[in-house]
């Protein structure tokens, strides 16, 4: 009886692993209710600040860590996604996946300084770097989760 149970416990187990369909970052969240970035936009355009799910294709991550990605956007710019008190990173290999993230999204103004560090965890040149002089307002997001497709 305990040989067979035990079994039983082994297979669920197996049988909940590979159901899964995605690995999560973070807290742990769920797809349902995620919009897409082209709803985020409109979104941003009316009100200051967006808490909830969007999901979006990865256009590139942070090379150095996984500290952050950036998402493609409907007027084909990118979002920068960065996580929640520095709390957990992404694989740097998702560019091109269609993820899920929660949180807060927000227009901020992001600084000279933090562009060129920004373009260095990105594996930018010398050259790529200095010439970042202005300023850039953009729509950034904090997710507090992350949900990548697995394989």
């Amino acid at each position: 009886m305990k040989k067979l149970i035990s079994i039983l416990a082994i297979l669920l187990a197996v049988n909940v692993s590979f159901g899964q369909k995605y690995e999560s970052f973070g807290e742990k969240i769920n797809p349902d209710g995620a919009i897409a970035t082209s709803d985020l936009e409109k979104k941003a355009k009316v009100t200051p600040a967006f808490e909830g799910k969007v999901t979006g294709v990865v256009e590139s991550v942070c090379q150095v860590k996984g500290c952050w990605m950036k998402v493609k956007m409907d007027d084909g710019q990118t979002m920068r996604v960065t996580f929640k008190d520095y709390g957990f990173f992404v694989p740097k290999d998702i560019a091109g996946k269609t993820v899920v993230f929660e949180g807060n999204a927000k227009t901020k103004t992001t600084s000279v300084d933090e562009l060129r560090h920004y373009a260095e965890d990105a594996g930018k040149s010398k050259e790529e770097v200095a010439k970042i002089t202005e300023p850039k307002t953009e729509l950034t997001f904090v997710a507090n989760g992350v949900l990548v497709p697995k394989n």
